[in-house]
């Protein structure tokens, strides 16, 4: 009995878009994957997701997965549906048999007679690319590095080495050369393509190169003006609050942001977030009253 369909593995509908079919994948990626899913099926459940994303999200591979179904992989590229369906019905059992002497006829060369496409053209041909989405943290687009991704497909599960370039912003693709489908009769493997996202921070808000940061000061250091310590991926940097700054002004660390291999890097741009105390001592308490009695500045 056939098992369900990679689209009903993805829980998408046949006419689900790419986008569609890959926000699937992830969410049922997340949630299976074995290394945070305890559940004894996790792993072979993990498995059936990723090989129904790797069918579906190669746009040729879906095509022949839609035309014919669980036999796509047995069906030479470029094969008319409709004379793939008189193949299936000539098989033993079917109705030709006899067109064929008598005998069963072997699959290759039945497919080599309809289609013209026997032994001879069946040369190397090189695997499909592959697309898979790459989280990062900012830390690691900062610095760049190396990563092992535990990637399942048909053939089981691998691991693939990834070098992650320094500076690396998101949307942007990473290349691994040979890592994408494999390659039919000695053909080379196809590429897998990473596309980075990044994962959500506490500590940034990106924008292209660029990475805002709040910066917790005091009353008296926005009022007075001081030199305080901002925190940025490559380490701790202090910059300089002008006397009079007030909450949500923009400081600049220049060049702090995300490197660019092939220009300038990203800043840091430093939002200003007076805090006050919640609690206050009587003599803090009592030195403020003294404040608002001296002062003739009122908040507009």
């Amino acid at each position: 009995m056939a098992g369900p369909s990679y689209y009903d593995t993805l829980g998408v509908k046949r006419t689900a878009s790419a986008e569609e079919i890959q926000r699937a994948y992830r969410k049922l990626a997340r949630e299976w994957h074995p290394d945070v899913n305890t559940d004894p099926a996790a792993e072979n459940r993990f498995k059936a997701i990723s090989e129904a994303n790797d069918v579906l999200s190669d746009p040729e591979t879906r095509k022949k997965y839609d035309a014919f179904g669980e036999d796509f992989r047995k069906v030479p590229d470029g094969t008319d549906p409709s004379m793939w369906a008189r193949a299936q019905r000539a098989r033993p059992g079917g109705d030709f048999n006899a067109g064929f002497g008598g005998g069963a006829p072997n699959l290759e060369d039945l497919l080599g007679g309809l289609f013209g496409q026997g032994r001879r053209n069946n040369g190397p041909r090189p695997g499909a690319d592959q697309q898979l989405d790459l989280e990062l943290s900012i830390d690691e687009a900062y610095h760049g590095g190396e990563r092992a991704l535990r990637l399942s497909g048909p053939s089981g599960a691998r691991t693939v080495n990834v070098h992650i370039p320094k500076g690396v912003t998101e949307g942007q693709r990473i290349r691994v050369r040979g890592e994408g489908g494999a390659g039919f009769g000695g053909g080379p493997n196809g590429d897998l393509f990473l596309t980075v996202q990044f994962a959500a921070d506490s500590r940034y808000t990106v924008d292209g190169r660029n990475l805002s940061v709040k910066l917790p000061v005091t009353p008296w250091q926005a009022a007075l003006g001081a030199k305080v310590a901002v925190e940025t991926p490559g380490g701790s940097a202090n910059i300089k609050v002008p006397a009079g700054s007030s909450s949500g002004q923009k400081l600049r660390l220049k060049g702090r942001g995300l490197p660019n291999p092939n220009g300038a890097a990203g800043d840091v741009f430093a939002i200003v977030n007076i805090m006050v105390p919640k609690h206050l001592t009587d003599r803090e308490a009592e030195l403020f009253g003294l404040l608002a009695e001296e002062s003739d500045f009122e908040a507009t």
